[in-house]
């Protein structure tokens, strides 16, 4: 019998108020939202994996883009739109003639240190970015409505 997938996680802020923290626990691959004081969110998270670990440390959202496109990571794509190489760093990996770039889609982005950003990707039980902390569809939109700017990110081992 198949392991059932486990649930990204839960939302509940009724009647929750002050301001809004993240707290990102990488053993755990977990982010936790408070209002105030009350847990009032949590979710499983995918953050960096081995060579590309998420750093931990005190940040803040400086700044959100709804619909964010990476600048680094994403596939060589052939003119009849065929992935040629996958999952490639553009820093790293060269162009393979008559390929373009296309970039990877990095939706409810909100950076927090440097290129390192908390967005909605693929969130397998384990690290596996590039040290974004990815989170799964649903949750990241509701990490994203509910932290705006300078919102404090805590990213902890």
């Amino acid at each position: 019998m198949p392991t059932p997938t486990p649930m990204p996680g839960w939302w509940e802020d009724f009647g929750a108020h002050g301001d809004p923290r993240i707290v990102v626990n990488i053993a755990e691959q977990k982010a936790y939202f408070y209002k105030g004081k009350r847990l009032v969110g949590e979710s499983t998270v995918s953050t960096g994996k081995r060579g590309f670990g998420t750093p931990p440390g005190h940040y803040s959202v400086v700044s959100k883009d709804k619909n964010h496109y990476s600048s680094e990571f994403g596939d060589y794509v052939d003119s009849g739109g065929n992935v040629v190489v996958s999952n490639i760093d553009v820093r790293k990996d060269p162009k393979p003639k008559g390929a373009h770039f296309d970039p990877a889609r990095m939706p409810y982005c909100m950076h927090f240190n440097g290129g390192y950003a908390m967005h909605q990707g693929y969130c397998p039980p384990y690290a596996a970015s590039h040290g974004c902390i990815r989170v799964p569809e649903g949750m990241a939109v509701k990490f994203y409505d509910n932290a705006p700017v300078g919102t404090p990110i805590t990213v902890k081992e």
